[in-house]
């Protein structure tokens, strides 16, 4: 925990930038009957009943200190789909960095061995060492910014039904597009001595010695 949240303290660096990484998923649904659209005082309305299409993934990198993001939506959320983004920040959105700090949580996915299990081991190891990992301890995901811009997304963008994934992706890049344009981004208060008083009770008991 506490290395994450140095990480957080670190002051802009164009050649290691910041980037949280995270990913979720989506319900895909449709209308089953027409909206009746909206009237004089009264506002549109929809059936309550609906159609499940399927499952997109969102994958969500966040740059706090650039006002930076960008989100892939996929069929898949699997390591192979986790590595292709990751070689994307190395080669297309952050190519001139000597390296890349990355916050990502604590799951399986999330490692280098993503990259030997979607690349020739001399291209895995090549944006490997582009990037330096710092995950969030187990249970503590809430600590990667990442899931921030999620909880924004999901209040202003994904709040009502997409039918496919190519509507999902759409609405999705109009609203990183915006966000982007207004410089948004995310100010994170929470610090070591913070977590020292106000999560005592996960740190180890130190027994004095007799």
């Amino acid at each position: 925990m506490e290395d994450v949240l140095d990480v957080y303290t670190r002051p802009l660096d164009p050649r290691r930038p910041l980037v949280c990484f995270d990913e979720s998923s989506r319900q895909l649904t449709k209308e089953v009957r027409v909206p009746l659209p909206p009237e004089p005082g009264q506002p549109a309305r929809y059936d309550t009943e609906y159609e499940r299409i399927g499952v997109s993934a969102l994958l969500l990198a966040f740059a706090p200190l650039l006002n930076w993001r960008h989100i892939e939506v996929t069929a898949r959320r699997t390591a192979i789909d986790v590595a292709h983004c990751l070689r994307d920040l190395v080669d297309v959105h952050f190519p001139d960095a000597d390296a890349i700090t990355g916050v990502l949580d604590n799951v399986n996915t999330h490692t280098r061995a993503a990259l030997y299990a979607a690349f020739p081991p001399a291209e895995a190891k090549r944006i490997a060492d582009k990037l330096a990992f710092h995950h969030t301890p187990k249970h503590g995901s809430w600590l990667n910014m990442a899931e921030i811009e999620f909880s924004v997304l999901s209040r202003q963008c994904l709040d009502r039904r997409l039918p496919d994934q190519a509507t999902l992706a759409e609405e999705v890049a109009a609203w990183e597009a915006e966000r982007n344009a207004r410089a948004a981004t995310v100010h994170w208060r929470f610090t070591t001595a913070d977590a020292r008083i106000k999560l005592k009770h996960l740190y180890p008991v130190v027994e004095p010695i007799n």
